[in-house]
């Protein structure tokens, strides 16, 4: 058995998306920061009859990423999967005449260090295997810079960009990267933001290996 490993996992998207990948065989590694928040949503999952487990990670503190990482391929099996979807956090979304070079650190810590931190911890198990998937989970600012969230979106642009530099890279090895572009955020009435629809189409982008980037919905003009 191989799993899926949700970084930032929680019971909205998480959640969904560990049900859709657990329908089809893989083991579900969920990853957050709080052990009670992870074991709830594992003991939830193996309820219904799948397997997986919760492990604590920051991803602004990379050997606990790592550790978490190398935990997950010990007890569950190697890990197929990467989605890499936490929720950045409230001080990282200010206007861009407020924010200043200091403000830009834990973004990039976030965005950035993490997503090249958890990605090179998994790429050697994806090629023991021959091939895997990694998939980013971002909003519109990723692609669409908007003042009022200039951390995040000087941040996700540069995770956009790594995301993109890998999925050129490692192509030829059966490794496909994705990244999804979610306009308008998980939920609010929106079928095409519903989490349920949302793990629909990352399982599409893991089954397919189609381009690089997915978007969710139109952005919004």
């Amino acid at each position: 058995m191989t799993t899926l490993a949700i970084i930032g996992a929680g019971q909205g998207l998480g959640l969904a998306v560990a049900r859709r990948f657990a329908r089809e065989g893989l083991s579900i590694a969920l990853i957050a920061r709080d052990q009670a928040r992870v074991d709830e949503l594992a003991a939830t999952l193996v309820a219904e009859g799948h397997t997986a487990a919760g492990f604590v990670a920051d991803v602004r503190d990379r050997p606990s990423l790592v550790s978490a990482l190398e935990q997950a391929a010990s007890r569950l099996g190697p890990i197929e999967v990467l989605q890499y979807s936490p929720l950045p956090a409230k001080e990282f979304m200010r206007p861009v005449l407020e924010t200043v070079a200091d403000d830009l650190v834990g973004p990039v810590e976030f965005s950035i260090y993490g997503p090249a931190t958890a990605a090179h911890q998994v790429i050697p198990g994806m090629r023991s295997i021959g091939g895997g998937t990694l998939l980013f989970v971002n909003g519109a600012s990723a692609v669409r810079p908007r003042d009022g969230v200039t951390g995040t979106a000087v941040a996700f642009a540069g995770e956009s960009a790594y995301a993109e530099l890998l999925h050129g890279a490692l192509a030829s090895e059966g490794i496909h990267v994705g990244q999804l572009i979610i306009p308008l955020g998980i939920g609010g009435g929106d079928p095409a933001h519903e989490p349920d629809v949302l793990a629909d189409t990352l399982w599409t982008m893991h089954a397919e290996k189609g381009d690089f980037r997915v978007y969710a919905a139109p952005l919004p003009d």
